[in-house]
C-alpha cells in the first residue's frame, strides 16, 4: 500500500501547459482540498484523485493541479477564471460568486458529473457541494475547452482569456483532463 502525501511538500508535481517552474498548489488549498474530500466522500467516488483549481495564482500560470494521492504525483495545467472573478481583466482573481448572470467563478469542492456535448465540443458538468457554489449546476459551470486558453495568448498579452465562470482549458490539454478529471471526482477552487 502507498502513503497518502500529508503536506505538499510530499509531491511531486509536473508541470503541464505554462510555465515549467515545478510549482505546486498552495499547502493551504491542498489541506482544504483533503478534508473537503473527506466531508464529501459519500458524493464522491474517486478517492485517489484531488483536482485543485488555486486562483491565488495568475492566469499566465499553469494553476489547475490533478494530485494523485496514491503515489503523490501532480501535473499542472492552464486553466480559465470567469470574467465576474476578474472584471478589468487582470488575469487575477479578485472575488468568486455564486449569483446567476455574474459570469464569475466560484470557489469550494464540486462534484465532477457527467460527460456532455456542447457549443463547445465534449464537457463535463459540475455539481456544487457548498453553499458558496451549490448554484454551479443550474449557473452551467461546467469543465470545457476554450480558445483562449493557450500559450500564443500568454506570450502576447501575459495572460489567458475568462470563462463565463466555467472551469476552462487549453484545447491540447482537455483530453487529459477529461479522461482524469472523471464523473465522481472531486474538484476544488479557492484561492489563500
Amino acid at each position: 500500500m502507498v502513503a497518502t502525501p500529508s503536506t505538499a511538500g510530499d509531491i511531486i508535481f509536473r508541470a503541464g501547459t505554462g510555465h515549467t517552474s515545478g510549482d505546486s498548489p498552495s499547502p493551504i488549498l491542498l489541506s482544504r482540498a483533503k478534508a473537503a474530500l473527506d466531508t464529501h466522500k459519500a458524493r464522491v467516488r474517486n478517492h485517489d484523485l484531488l483536482a485543485i483549481a488555486d486562483f491565488s495564482k495568475p492566469s499566465r500560470d499553469p494553476r489547475f493541479y490533478l494530485v494523485d494521492l496514491r503515489n503523490g504525483h501532480s501535473t499542472s495545467f492552464l486553466v480559465a477564471h470567469g470574467k465576474g472573478s476578474d472584471p478589468a481583466h487582470s488575469g487575477w482573481v479578485h472575488n468568486f460568486s455564486n449569483t446567476h448572470g455574474s459570469e464569475a467563478t466560484s470557489a469550494g469542492a464540486y462534484a465532477v458529473g457527467e460527460t456532455y456535448i456542447g457549443q463547445y465540443g465534449e464537457s463535463r458538468r459540475l455539481i456544487g457541494l457548498e453553499p458558496q457554489n451549490d448554484q454551479a449546476e443550474a449557473r452551467a459551470i461546467v469543465i470545457h475547452p476554450a480558445w483562449y486558453v493557450n500559450q500564443t495568448l500568454i506570450q502576447e498579452q501575459g495572460k489567458i482569456g475568462r470563462s463565463q465562470g466555467c472551469f476552462a482549458f487549453a484545447q491540447s490539454d482537455i483530453a487529459q483532463i477529461l479522461q482524469r478529471v472523471a464523473p465522481g471526482t472531486l474538484l476544488y477552487a479557492d484561492k489563500v
